[in-house]
């Protein structure tokens, strides 16, 4: 019966998906199908809508509408330009200078902003007509951003990680934040690795290093933007707030920058409010779908049945761990992360617990492959808009983005299989 209603609950679920259904409404769905299957009608009716509420009835929860109401007020004008300027001090005697200015702006205000997309469209908008002026080829230019968008989805503060904590039981929100720092920024290098030799072989110029009068305002203008990841990430290590308050500080503190910037009007906020609520429910739509999708899984025993299939196909752990990489880099490809992390975490947690590794390195290795699908075909977000922001078409740039591709799956790689590179930071500060 069990095995016959797993049939069911998966064979619907990507059914509804190919006939182009919103995968929120795909997931409610097929659980449900799959639950009518092997409840009495009454029951299965009410478990799922008890399931659905309780999904999202957790006070850890209230970050995330909080961090996306701050990056977005942190977007409202101003931080973009102050970060670039500030990323161009740290990267301008480099070839190609422009390009890894870039990928500091996406690593500096992707983790601010907490969204690949948010990044992609700001650091594509301000970067895109600066290259053309000095004769950056577009795809490039655009290659580049799209590649370095998704550490912001890394480095904390991130809601990946808080949704990953969430669905894995409680893991630390503390420890997964500072897991983050050194694979996101071992992300960004590795593009900006492969955006030195791009350059070199394009001769594309170096910057201009500004004055040391300038340098000093603009490292001093820059200085209150970042220390929003100060406050934020601080404040939660000390123990002197949660992730929530940490949250509600990180509102606090954007909205005053943002008035001191003169960035944010009155007219601004029903606007501000507006997008968050917006960007807020589908996130929690998504998570109250798949808390009933996890809750079917579990009913029926298939995380169980999974990993035991995993295991017959070898017990060894290196096998195991490159299994679970090919399938998370697949099903990045045409799943958004959110869901992704909430239907893969409890099927593939217990199968790496097997094998001791800690929950907090396997969020960093599940997180990090599920943000490449960001920068691929056929629903990559920070792909489209970063390619819509450069004006070039998807398969121009696809060419130039495989090199890029390449290194970050490296970099998964020494994620996924040298442990300290994610638990290094958290054990240092005893989380």
């Amino acid at each position: 019966m069990e095995t016959i209603a797993g049939i069911i609950l998966f064979i619907s679920f990507f059914f509804l998906l190919w006939f182009g259904a919103p995968i929120a409404i795909a997931i409610i769905a097929s659980s449900v199908l799959t639950f009518l299957f092997v409840l009495p009608f009454d029951v299965a009716i009410m478990t799922s809508a008890q399931r659905m509420i309780t999904g999202i009835d957790n006070f850890t929860m209230l970050a995330i509408p909080l961090f996306v109401l701050s990056g977005i007020i942190m977007n409202t004008g101003g931080i973009a330009f102050r970060l670039v300027n500030f990323a161009k001090v740290l990267v301008g005697k480099l070839p190609g200078s422009l390009a890894h200015t870039n990928v500091v702006g996406n690593m500096l205000f992707g983790a601010i902003a907490g969204s690949s997309v948010a990044s992609a469209a700001a650091m594509g908008r301000i970067m895109t007509p600066m290259q053309d002026n000095q004769g950056y080829k577009r795809t490039y230019s655009a290659a580049v951003n799209i590649a370095s968008a998704p550490t912001g989805l890394i480095i904390p503060p991130s809601s990946v990680l808080i949704v990953y904590s969430l669905v894995s039981g409680g893991t630390s929100v503390a420890a997964l934040f500072m897991a983050g720092y050194i694979p996101g920024i071992l992300w960004g290098l590795a593009v900006m690795i492969v955006a030195f030799f791009m350059a070199k072989k394009e001769n594309y110029p170096v910057s201009k290093l500004p004055s040391v009068k300038d340098v000093f305002y603009i490292v001093g203008s820059a200085i209150p933007s970042l220390l929003l990841i100060v406050i934020v990430i601080g404040g939660i290590i000390a123990g002197i707030f949660t992730a929530t308050e940490g949250a509600a500080v990180a509102v606090l503190y954007s909205t005053i920058l943002a008035l001191v910037y003169k960035s944010l009007k009155i007219k601004d906020i029903p606007v501000i409010l507006k997008e968050t609520i917006e960007i807020t429910g589908m996130i929690l739509f998504l998570i109250t779908a798949s808390a009933l999708f996890s809750l079917v899984m579990s009913y029926l025993g298939l995380p169980e049945t999974i990993s035991n299939a995993l295991l017959s196909i070898t017990e060894n752990q290196i096998g195991i761990m490159l299994i679970m990489l090919v399938i998370l880099l697949l099903v990045g490809t045409f799943m958004d992360i959110t869901p992704a992390v909430l239907i893969f975490t409890p099927i593939f947690l217990p199968v790496a617990q097997s094998f001791q590794i800690d929950p907090v390195h396997f969020g960093m290795i599940l997180c990090f492959a599920l943000c490449i699908g960001n920068m691929t075909p056929p629903v990559g977000s920070a792909l489209f808009v970063g390619a819509s922001v450069a004006d070039v078409r998807i398969e121009q740039v696809i060419k130039t983005l495989l090199p890029f591709f390449a290194v970050v799956i490296i970099v998964l790689l020494f994620v996924t299989f040298v442990p300290q590179l994610s638990l290094f930071l958290p054990n240092l500060f005893g989380l």
